[in-house]
């Protein structure tokens, strides 16, 4: 398919610090395709005209934030995660027009499960953001049937409370000055890197929190990491979240099919982990 489109890229804005770029090269490079992965600063204003100018040498897009709503609104179909989240990471481009794939839920998904979390019954998730909606379809994926939202603002859960009733997952608001926080399973972090948490608040979530998945790997270690580390917990940053969501886009740019594995992707993981091994450019 898509015989002859082999340039690719990551929108966003910023963009500079994507490492996405780095991680599809390594993967080209195993899987001896020639394809081009490149970057450009594109936001929510000129989305639509960058996307039109698009030519038939193009196969697929990776985005990043602020661009997945509009890269929601602009694709023609929708996996079932991507119509579940209202947000789209992955376009791959065809003749009849883009197709949108949500790869967070299972870069998530996969994420945890590296660190032996195949189940949870009960969750948290920290912030009610973009990333929380991705962050819900996860859990619930993973059997969770309660998940507690840590949010300023109850009305900033009003969203995810409704995408909860479809998922048959109860979600309830709480607020960041609470005392005490229910136990749980797992805790994801969306907050972004440089969002400030009081020492005693991020104490509280990390004393009964279970597992803590902090999306966050550009401003490592975060408060909550450090809370996690002090109440002796275990934590992971989000590499690994990026890592599942890059190989899944691949499977996607490839085949088409995200649950369509790649040859030889042990390797192309191997070659990817390596990437982020190294200091960030």
């Amino acid at each position: 398919m898509l015989n002859g489109a082999r340039r690719l890229a990551v929108w966003g804005d910023p963009i500079d610090h994507s490492r996405s770029p780095q991680l599809h090269a390594a993967a080209y490079d195993v899987l001896d395709v020639d394809w081009i992965y490149g970057r450009r600063r594109v936001d929510e204003s000129t989305f639509a005209d960058e996307l039109a100018g698009l030519d038939g040498t193009w196969r697929g897009l990776s985005l990043t934030m602020p661009l997945k709503g509009v890269a929601h609104r602009a694709a023609v179909s929708l996996d079932e995660r991507a119509a579940r989240t209202g947000a789209v990471n992955t376009l791959l481009l065809t003749p009849d027009g883009p197709l949108g794939f949500n790869t967070d839920v299972g870069g998530i998904v996969r994420a945890l499960g590296e660190h032996g979390i195949a189940s949870a019954d009960s969750a948290r998730i920290v912030g009610a953001g973009a990333t929380a909606t991705s962050a819900l379809v996860a859990l619930a994926e993973l059997g969770a049937t309660e998940v507690d939202v840590v949010a300023r603002r109850a009305e900033a859960v009003a969203p995810l409370r409704a995408l909860g009733d479809d998922l048959g997952v109860a979600v309830r608001h709480t607020s960041f000055t609470a005392a005490l926080f229910a136990p749980v399973d797992v805790t994801i972090a969306t907050l972004p890197g440089d969002a400030a948490i009081a020492p005693e608040a991020a104490a509280a979530l990390a004393a009964d929190g279970g597992f803590l998945l902090d999306v966050v790997y550009g401003h490592w270690p975060t408060p909550l990491s450090r809370a996690w580390d002090a109440a002796g917990g275990a934590s992971a940053s989000g590499l690994g979240m990026l890592l599942h969501q890059a190989i899944l886009q691949i499977r996607i740019f490839r085949s088409g099919d995200v649950d369509h594995a790649l040859p030889r992707e042990d390797a192309v993981l191997s070659a990817m982990r390596s990437v982020l091994e190294r200091p960030a450019a």
